[in-house]
């Protein structure tokens, strides 16, 4: 079996550079970088990277968990991660947490197992796993959380704006009229405690609105729990005229609720959501969302990655990210004005 120094000789260059043709392409001169490739196609050579971790420690293979692979937003984070890193000769592990962070640990362990490099992770919900991923990082695993961050966390992250994307979409709803506003889930430490729901009731109250109690309920971002509220608030005595989902999966949940009751967008109802997903432009009417910049998300957490790979003793870097609203027509005037709800 070739190894790197049969791919050097063969090549003509150093180990070193035969090397840094696996590992950091981009630094080689293209003439030489094709002579080496020419010869790994023709040895056949497959490095051993879990041998090269053993050796150095650490590996060029980053991990990224996730909440759901179903999921679009997921799978295009994944899809901007991996395209990031293969152009910088990195490997990727995906892994995803369910949103539960008790899920999150487990593959965590593996990861450190597998003595990653770096690691993108979309936190998961309940108790923190902080104490863990500092252990990681104590022993050189550089650290990058995205979409949503443990409380008090130390690591960089890469966030949507998403207080400011809540407060414009309530502004919309209620610009439009709407004083009956109910989004898909309220605050929950443990099972719904992202940046979303926490800055609704704010933004209601910004608007001169209120929450009404039957609107409040803990729901987990599943398309299932999204369906089964949904339901519950439109067979209120006073349901809501306009719905907020916080993930494009939570709307799929709602507009097949929605479509059970016999109830029209906009009709009977608007709806409005986050998550800029294929189906959305497909139903009739296409609905209202706020896009989320998902490609500059996976590929801004990768460059701090690697930035912090390269340099450990760097500080963390946060970056907030701005969504856009999209009109589509599936957000309209309520067809009876109602001030009952204001405040």
């Amino acid at each position: 079996m070739a190894n790197i120094n049969d791919v050097a000789k063969r090549a003509g260059v150093s180990p070193t550079t035969a090397k840094r043709a696996i590992h950091t392409p981009d630094l080689l001169r293209p003439q030489t970088l094709e002579r080496v490739q020419e010869a790994i196609r023709d040895l056949n050579y497959e490095p051993d990277m879990l041998a090269s971790a053993l050796r150095s420690g650490q590996s060029r293979t980053v991990g990224l968990i996730i909440g759901n692979i179903v999921e679009p937003f997921f799978a295009e984070l994944v899809r901007a991660v991996s395209k990031a890193l293969r152009g910088r000769g990195y490997t990727l592990l995906v892994a995803e947490n369910e949103y539960d962070s008790k899920v999150e640990l487990k593959s965590l362990k593996a990861f450190r197992g597998n003595r990653i490099g770096g690691l993108i992770i979309r936190s998961g919900y309940g108790e923190p796993n902080l104490t863990y991923l500092e252990q990681m990082r104590s022993r050189g695993t550089a650290i990058v959380e995205v979409d949503y961050f443990y409380p008090g966390s130390p690591f960089s992250h890469v966030m949507l704006d998403n207080r400011t994307c809540i407060f414009e979409g309530v502004r919309y709803l209620a610009g439009l009229g709407h004083r009956r506003i109910a989004a898909l889930g309220s605050y929950d430490p443990e099972v719904q405690p992202d940046e979303r729901v926490r800055a609704f009731p704010e933004a209601l109250a910004e608007a001169g609105l209120a929450l009404p109690d039957g609107y409040r309920g803990v729901v987990r971002p599943t398309q299932e729990d999204a369906y089964q509220f949904t339901r519950h608030l439109m067979q209120l005595p006073e349901p809501p005229t306009a719905l907020f989902a916080n993930t494009g999966r939570m709307a799929i949940g709602a507009f097949q609720a929605l479509r059970e009751l016999d109830l029209k967008v906009p009709g009977d109802v608007s709806l409005l959501s986050f998550d800029n997903y294929p189906w959305t432009e497909l139903v009739d009417p296409p609905v209202d969302v706020i896009e989320q910049p998902v490609a500059e998300m996976g590929e801004r957490a990768v460059n701090i990655l690697l930035e912090q790979i390269a340099d450990p003793k760097a500080g963390p870097t946060r970056v907030r990210l701005a969504g856009k609203l999209i009109k589509r027509g599936s957000c309209a005037r309520p067809r009876v004005p109602d001030l009952a709800a204001s405040v």
